[in-house]
């Protein structure tokens, strides 16, 4: 249930970043490159981080089906 959590936020900064990164200005001196580069570094920690879950979340352990002791009847 989770790794469908990280991939749709994964999917979702994908889309923010793909809808994004043309509009904006890296470049610019002052406010709007300051603000450019850190939405930057935040959109690829948030990609980093939903990749981290995905990679290292713990599997799922199967347990092997035991086999059924059978009931041995005592005869009085």
């Amino acid at each position: 249930m989770k790794k469908n959590r990280y991939l749709v936020c994964l999917l979702l900064s994908g889309l923010m970043l793909y809808y994004a990164v043309p509009r904006l200005h890296v470049a610019i001196e002052g406010e709007q490159g300051i603000f450019a580069i850190s939405w930057l570094a935040l959109a690829l920690m948030v990609i980093a981080g939903n990749l981290t879950g995905i990679l290292y979340s713990p599997k799922k352990q199967y347990q092997k089906p035991q086999p059924r002791r059978v009931k041995k009847r005592s005869f009085h």
